[in-house]
């Protein structure tokens, strides 16, 4: 038990260091311009492999959006429980630190994607409808997003929700969002599939970055 509570504090960095060198060989390996406009493409015979296979699905993109909407109305519930209890207990220190940290995962959230979409890494496989030229597509900001609120949601109904079977619901409600968004975004033909991997590298080491706080605050 105490060796399973240690590395609760260790993925966090490794999943980290793993999510940097991922960049690293997207921006540095088997580069060439397969995207549309020639635009340059990291790890390219991988990603070349794997569009081609898959193929591009216009639906699923679509499909994704509203499971993207779900998974922001699950964050928005948990900042109006914070925002609730701030009111109530007239003292944001007050407020549940779950909530506070989870508060901090959304924020760092939105600054990384901020970021990728300066700093553009790989731009998408397609142009999109209604566009004229290639989006950043590195990573996966949906997926990304979507399993950073879903899998720290999992993490806080299993914290908050005595009832068994709810509490089982609600989990499973988390994973399904989590496994149907990176299908979807994959088949969707609007990432590479290094795009996803990214996003799903990152949004593990903000979910295990949760893990960690929430099991320091309860002494483990």
């Amino acid at each position: 038990m105490e060796r399973k509570g240690k590395c609760v504090y260790f993925c966090p960095a490794i999943m980290a260091s793993l999510s940097a060198i991922w960049v690293v060989l997207v921006l540095e390996v088997d580069v060439q311009p397969i995207g549309p406009q020639g635009s340059l493409v990291g790890l390219a015979s991988i990603n070349a492999f794997f569009f081609s296979l898959l193929g591009v699905n216009i639906l699923w993109y679509h499909i994704t959006d509203w499971l993207g909407i779900a998974a922001i109305m699950v964050a928005m519930a948990f900042a109006v429980t914070g925002l609730v209890q701030w009111v109530s207990r007239r003292d944001v220190r007050k407020v549940d630190r779950s909530i506070l940290a989870l508060g901090a995962i959304y924020v760092i959230t939105i600054a990384l994607y901020v970021f990728f979409e300066k700093n553009v890494v790989n731009f998408r496989p397609i142009i999109m409808p209604g566009c004229t030229k290639p989006e950043a597509s590195f990573p996966s900001s949906h997926t990304m997003i979507v399993c950073a609120i879903m899998g720290t949601a999992k993490l806080e109904w299993r914290r908050r929700v005595s009832n068994c079977r709810l509490r089982r619901l609600l989990e499973g409600f988390s994973v399904g969002i989590m496994a149907v968004t990176v299908i979807g975004r994959s088949i969707s033909g609007a990432h590479w599939f290094t795009d996803i991997v990214g996003g799903i590298l990152i949004s593990a080491t903000f979910v295990s970055l949760y893990h960690a706080v929430i099991a320091l605050f309860a002494g483990d």
